[in-house]
């Protein structure tokens, strides 16, 4: 009991710690914060300027012309450099090597938050600099869901709790979490006893709750954001390209003053003249510094982040879940997202890579402090896993202090002898406020005389925001004749601009929906969105399935099973080959292997060792024989399309390859008896969830005992009949 009141002592301690801290610095900080802008009440002018096609950057880029800002890197803080120094006048132009958003700006957990972790290290540590760091965040926060309302919605967190004890504690730091955000705050928590925290998030754990604190942050389509935010820049008269990377920088005079230029689908080369160049690159941020200066100290130091998407049935369509202390100190988010649940994250050191994998023990890391929070109801299974990924954190050191060792807990801003303004570190949601400072400096580095000369993108509307509504997508279904479903993901995707991809969309040939082809019959996405994801400058497969559609990032299986009717409609827009189009399904197959969790999927299920029992391997050898009548001792591809076709489906060929695939784990185009077993122990297990091909061995079992019992019933003891 002592030591309960001893944690109840800390607890009012760390209060009023706390709430001297916020007494002091709001008393500091309230004087000069700005007022809130008018643009949040107002919205921008739609600018009408048309995307210009790639090939038009790219020739803008070859032009000869000077720009004032060359941007290294397509990621968010790269693109708000470009919405930050195109709209204060500057001839801006930005190239990234791969796509918008290709490394870690697509791979977050999808939140805009202030960080409620910092905040408590705040107040517990009387840290000044943290207290800045979450204030900042939360400005951030709250700009994001203004201009962009389209791609961002407020989602409730639960921090369900299990010691009364920490009741107070954790109702006080969440308060002062509002208190921080002031008149930016997105909503006001509060607090949930154990019935209603129970209704509300039937899935977890009830034994020994005492009850649940809610609070508000945002959440976002990261990588849609981040093209957008690429899109207005472009809208706004910056040059950018993807798929264009930087070979090297020039320098006159010990200043950089161009760089050389290659398309990395064409192969060609090319030069640039820019006055300045700003470095945000990430986790390669280090690359590019040593372009600049092959003897610079490496400043970044990769962190590994999983996460997981498992289905949607695991949390409520509008409450997520917050562990704020995992078996080994991490925070566990569990959120809902475009119908299904991410699960997430994991912090370990890394490689710097373009290619992160997602590793099986990081996987089931994560499963298991989410098991810890679900009630036994809830089977939390490794065949559950629709996709699993890796981002590439880049923290930082700060090379502007002598320390280097030390990690900086911010942001960096660094500008070289030569005049490299590097930007790194930070967070998703503080992208604009990365960029305001970066190109503060570049402008003074390079003593540049822009149009304004103050920030502007505090309150500016992104791609898609102008005209959107929350009941927007009502007048695409009564306009276009499009499914409701698929309307309301058209809107919440491309804002304002939903109507110009509705106007794409081919007819269905039904009576409902008029228009609107789904490229899988799972989820919303139609055939018009590839078609418009080419003019957002789609260059690849991979692209569209990974960024302009997020099929890859929520069902990797799913993104398998369209990808071919995918590449279709990009090879009818960009006029690809059939070489091409095997070269793109094969590069689009390897990413989504390596990449989106599909061979550590399949691995985890291979590794496993047969758990039936004799009756089991009984019964599954029985059914094996009746699907292969040829005796040939495994299945083919036709045994699998007749054993369908007895139950009246039509399974197209590319249908039945995956259902091959899907148990085929030796790729020999084949099903052998040893598969069959691995993969019905893995079932049995938890760690695949369903297979198409064990439903129709069972299916093909139970035809053949009917045709059986048939045959043995004479005609006299069926009762006769003329």
């Amino acid at each position: 009991m002592a030591a309960r009141w001893r944690k109840v002592a800390a607890g009012g301690v760390a209060a009023a710690a706390g709430a001297a801290l916020a007494v002091n610095l709001f008393a500091g900080e309230n004087s000069v914060e700005k007022p809130f802008s008018v643009a949040y009440a107002e919205p921008n002018k739609r600018v009408k300027r048309p995307l210009p096609p790639r090939a038009e950057q790219i020739k803008s880029l070859q032009s000869g012309e000077i720009y004032d800002v060359l941007i290294i890197g397509g990621g968010a803080t790269g693109a708000g450099c470009a919405l930050d120094a195109t709209t204060r006048g500057l001839k801006t132009a930005l190239v990234e090597a791969d796509d918008f958003a290709s490394g870690t700006s697509s791979r977050s957990t999808k939140l805009i938050h202030g960080g409620v972790r910092y905040l408590q290290k705040a107040i517990m540590q009387f840290d000044v600099e943290q207290y800045r760091m979450v204030k900042e965040a939360l400005h951030e926060r709250a700009n994001m869901l203004s201009v962009a309302p389209h791609l961002t919605h407020p989602l409730p967190i639960m921090l369900p709790v299990y010691r009364w004890w920490q009741v107070p504690y954790y109702w006080f730091g969440i308060k002062m979490y509002d208190l921080v955000a002031g008149d930016r705050n997105v909503k006001s928590s509060y607090y949930l006893s154990k019935k209603n925290a129970l209704e509300l998030f039937p899935m977890i754990k009830g034994d020994k709750l005492c009850g649940a604190i809610v609070y508000y942050d945002g959440q976002q389509d990261d990588a849609r954001m981040n093209l957008a935010i690429a899109l207005t820049a472009t809208r706004h008269g910056a040059t950018v390209a993807n798929h264009v990377s930087v070979q090297k920088l020039y320098k006159t005079d010990n200043k950089l003053s161009g760089a050389r230029l290659k398309d990395e689908l064409t192969g060609k080369e090319w030069d640039i003249k820019a006055k300045t160049i700003v470095n945000a690159t990430g986790p390669f941020t280090d690359s590019i510094r040593k372009m600049d200066n092959p003897e610079v100290k490496e400043i970044c130091c990769p962190s590994s982040g999983v996460h997981i998407v498992l289905p949607g049935y695991y949390s409520p369509d509008q409450m997520g879940l917050l562990d704020p202390s995992t078996s080994d100190g991490r925070v566990i988010f569990f959120l809902p997202w475009q119908r299904q649940t991410i699960a997430g994250t994991t912090d370990l050191p890394c490689k710097i890579t373009h290619n992160p994998k997602p590793t099986e023990d990081e996987i089931m890391f994560i499963l298991q402090e989410v098991k810890n929070y679900l009630n036994p109801d809830v089977e939390v299974r490794r065949g559950d896993v629709l996709s699993a990924w890796s981002g590439i954190r880049p923290l930082v050191s700060d090379p502007n202090k002598g320390d280097t060792q030390s990690l900086a807990r911010n942001h960096i801003v660094h500008v070289s002898q030569s005049g490299l303004v590097t930007i790194a570190g930070g967070k998703w949601t503080t992208y604009r406020a990365m960029a305001s400072e970066a190109i503060d400096a570049t402008v003074q580095a390079g003593n540049l005389t822009p149009l304004h000369k103050e920030c502007q993108t505090d309150g500016f509307l992104i791609e898609g925001a102008h005209g959107w509504t929350p009941t927007m997508y009502i007048r695409l279904v009564q306009d276009f004749g499009l499914e409701c479903e698929v309307a309301q993901h058209l809107a919440k995707s491309y804002g304002d601009r939903a109507f110009a991809v509705a106007k794409m969309a081919a007819l269905t040939g039904k009576r409902w929906p008029i228009i609107g082809r789904k490229i899988h019959p799972e989820f919303p996405y139609i055939d018009a969105e590839v078609r418009y994801g080419v003019r957002e400058y789609a260059c690849t497969a991979i692209d569209m399935i990974a960024r302009r559609l997020r099929l890859a990032f929520l069902n990797v299986q799913a993104a398998q099973e369209a990808l071919p009717g995918i590449i279709d409609i990009m090879a009818e827009e960009l006029k690809w080959s059939n070489e091409e189009k095997k070269r793109q399904e094969k590069e689009a197959s390897e990413f989504l292997q390596n990449e989106m969790g599909q061979m550590v999927n399949r691995a985890s299920k291979d590794k496993l060792p047969i758990n039936l029992t004799k009756d089991e391997i009984n019964t599954y050898i029985k059914r094996f024989q009746i699907i292969d009548k040829d005796r040939k001792g495994y299945v083919s591809i036709n045994d699998i399309r007749r054993g369908l076709k007895n139950y009246g489906e039509e399974v197209p060929g590319e249908e039945l390859h995956e259902i091959l695939r899907e148990i085929d784990t030796n790729m020999n185009g084949q099903v052998e008896l040893d598969e069959y077993l691995q993969m019905m122990s893995a079932i049995k297990s938890g760690h695949v969830a369903y297979s198409r091909f064990a439903k129709m061995a069972e299916m093909e079992e139970e035809q053949h005992e009917k045709d059986k019992l048939k045959k043995t019933i004479s005609v006299e003891r069926s009762g006769g009949g003329l």
